[in-house]
């Protein structure tokens, strides 16, 4: 079994030593806020871009306990500032309008592909109906025609 003494905050055998290694505050609070402008601006480097802590955390660099136990005021005032802006970024609002209108144009489309289904259904049926009466109106032509000209039916 290896022994912790003499080892360093990096050695594998010290579990947690990365959540515990002193990091200089103002460096970590700089890249909070950094990480906190470019979420909302919407211009995520290393996160997906929703406004949440998790997020926050992931493009800062940061554990999330850093942000929910260490730097509570600047996570308060990411939620603050995430809640007035709304859940998508300024960026990706066009994006977000441009999906719905595509969404909507997909169900008018839907609802017009629907009647026009029923409609061809519709003719369909009623060429069915008008090509068998045709061949009812030829049937009934020929065997008159046959009945009443008797050179007809040798031929």
């Amino acid at each position: 079994m290896p022994s912790s003494i003499g080892s360093t905050p990096s050695s594998p055998d010290i579990i947690g030593a990365e959540d515990q290694l002193m990091v200089d505050p103002t460096d970590e609070r700089a890249a909070i806020q950094a990480a906190m402008q470019r979420l909302l601006d919407g211009t995520p480097q290393q996160s997906t871009g929703r406004l949440t802590i998790m997020q926050l955390a992931a493009e800062a660099g940061v554990k999330r306990w850093v942000l929910t136990h260490k730097h509570t005021d600047l996570a308060a005032q990411f939620r603050d500032r995430a809640r007035r802006t709304g859940p998508t970024p300024t960026a990706f609002q066009p994006l977000q309008q441009r999906a719905r209108d595509a969404e909507n144009r997909n169900r008018r489309l839907h609802a017009e592909n629907t009647a026009l289904r029923s409609q061809l259904s519709a003719y369909a049926q009623l060429i069915h109906e008008l090509a068998t009466e045709l061949e009812r109106v030829r049937r009934s032509a020929i065997s008159s025609s046959a009945t009443q000209n008797p050179v007809h039916r040798l031929r």
